[in-house]
């Protein structure tokens, strides 16, 4: 199989995986959210080990052990995603799939909101009009919430600040993923450990069924995470932008056929803006990269 395919495969796998989550998490129930992230941390460090120990990939911890500038930035990335793993858990227990969906079909404008506030970048005319359609989605969604669709934009401006630092301190996909757990695994243990001690905690107390579910959210964490990088060293930066859509559209279609959430028109209408900016975002980034490819000299045989 070509490697380009099997690029593909392993996005769509990634992204496929991504999507279905608001399948796993209310198995996890009675379960609070907040034990379910501290779950979730602990059982996800025990995978990336398991991981890393597999591919016996260990000398890049002293080199990073002598970049604090690396290491703080991965420290940040644990706080911000510690923020986007409760809130999305919370908001797929407490009956808000659509409205995480939403999160991860904006986050794309988000980012790129980052990329011209932070990083000086520079947008063409029809990504401005995407961010314009994206701005008056969010305001018309605000108005069928009867308030800001908090837990989208939590999500959104969460996922997109992790990618932003994880640019910013370029470390591998599981060498990043193992440092970030690293830094959570004692507040996580301490959590639990606490909720054992005053009777609440629920690993174990269920039946082993549930035990293993809880700790499977570390797998689950860890598989699609393997897949991903898998499939961005060898497909082009633009086809894993088509591919991420795949997420929140199965989370969408989850949140509406499966768990038959409420979809009044103005909501749909919403959604549909979103769509639009999504679709012209897409266009114009396919459009330049065409052009792009076309102005590059081909390269000079003897």
């Amino acid at each position: 199989m070509p490697e380009s395919r099997r690029g593909v495969l392993y996005g769509i796998a990634a992204y496929s995986m991504w999507g279905l989550f608001p399948l796993y998490w209310p198995l996890l129930k009675p379960s609070g959210a907040l034990e379910i992230l501290a779950h979730r941390v602990a059982w996800s460090l025990v995978a990336v080990i398991a991981i890393l120990a597999v591919r016996r990939h260990w000398s890049w911890f002293r080199e990073l052990l002598r970049t604090p500038k690396r290491l703080g930035l991965l420290v940040l990335a644990a706080a911000v995603i510690t923020v986007n793993w409760g809130v999305y858990i919370y908001a797929v227990n407490s009956g808000h799939v659509v409205e995480s969906a939403l999160g991860y079909f904006i986050n794309p404008l988000v980012s790129v909101l980052f990329g011209v506030v932070l990083l000086k970048e520079r947008l063409r005319p029809w990504q401005w009009g995407a961010v314009g359609l994206g701005s008056v989605a969010v305001v018309l969604l605000a108005v069928d919430y009867g308030r800001p669709p908090w837990i989208a934009l939590v999500l959104a401006v969460s996922f997109g600040t992790y990618g932003l630092i994880k640019k910013i301190a370029r470390v591998g996909a599981a060498e990043s993923m193992a440092i970030e757990t690293l830094v959570l695994l004692l507040p996580a243990l301490g959590y639990l450990v606490y909720l054992q001690q005053q009777g609440a905690g629920t690993f174990g107390s269920l039946g082993t069924g549930h035990a293993l579910l809880l700790a499977g959210g570390g797998v689950i964490t860890a598989v699609p995470l393997i897949c991903f990088t898998a499939s961005a060293l060898r497909v082009p930066l633009t086809t894993i932008g088509l591919l991420q859509y795949i997420a929140p559209v199965l989370q969408f279609l989850v949140g509406v056929f499966v768990a038959h959430e409420v979809m009044p028109p103005s909501r749909w209408a919403g959604f549909a803006i979103v769509w639009l900016a999504l679709s012209l975002f897409t266009w114009d980034s396919l459009r330049a990269a065409r052009k792009t490819r076309r102005t590059v000299p081909e390269p000079v045989t003897a």
